[in-house]
């Protein structure tokens, strides 16, 4: 997982770092209780294994591997990886799109409405992990990530406009992870051989 090079002052750097890991740690039992298992923090990279523990026996989800390189000048990377190896997920790989539900006036294609007649809102699920193709390393299209600010598509959006909101830090990444892609988990897929054949989400709506 390559970020390029340190830009800022390392120092300051490694002190917003440590900071970040500190206010996990003073609380890390209560995080723990929900499935947020911190396995590696040493700068620039913290590691979290996250867990379901609404489910029994509780699986373990995802990893989540961020990478805090130059931070705060630019926002950390984020990716979903194996809770093993460490590996970043492919986007044939992933364990959870993380999908949520917004209320859009987008129309089906080729719908059209009589003249006068409000577009209704309706639901539309959102996936937050993206990629260009099935084998490439999907990011976290959120604000606050690396890969969303470098992104073309968001260049009006810049990391300036939400540093000062807490959008990188580590706790409100792994919150955002947690809601769309561990919560609404709510059992396993079962056959009658038995054998698990996967988990089940519920529709999270935003």
């Amino acid at each position: 997982m390559s970020t390029g090079p340190q830009l800022a002052d390392p120092s300051v750097s490694r002190a917003k770092f440590e900071r970040e890991v500190d206010e996990f740690r003073q609380v890390g039992n209560d995080y723990a209780r929900r499935g947020w298992l911190l396995v590696e923090a040493e700068f620039p990279r913290v590691f979290v294994v996250m867990a379901a523990p609404q489910i029994k026996p509780s699986p373990v989800v995802t990893g989540v591997l961020l990478d805090y390189t130059d931070y705060d000048l630019r926002p950390p990377s984020v990716r979903l990886a194996d809770p093993f190896t460490h590996e970043p997920y492919k986007a044939n790989e992933l364990p959870t799109n993380l999908p949520r539900q917004v209320l859009t006036d987008a129309m089906p294609l080729g719908f059209v409405l009589p003249a006068g007649v409000e577009a209704p809102r309706m639901m539309q699920q959102q996936q937050l992990m993206q990629a260009y193709g099935a084998e490439e390393v999907p990011f976290l299209c959120i604000a606050g990530v690396r890969e969303y600010h470098e992104h073309p598509a968001h260049s009006g959006d810049r990391w300036e406009l939400h540093r000062r909101d807490g959008a990188g830090r580590l706790v409100r990444i792994l919150e955002i992870i947690d809601r769309y892609g561990v919560r609404p988990l709510n059992g396993y897929g079962v056959s009658l051989i038995p054998q698990v054949s996967g988990l089940t989400q519920a529709e999270v709506p935003e």
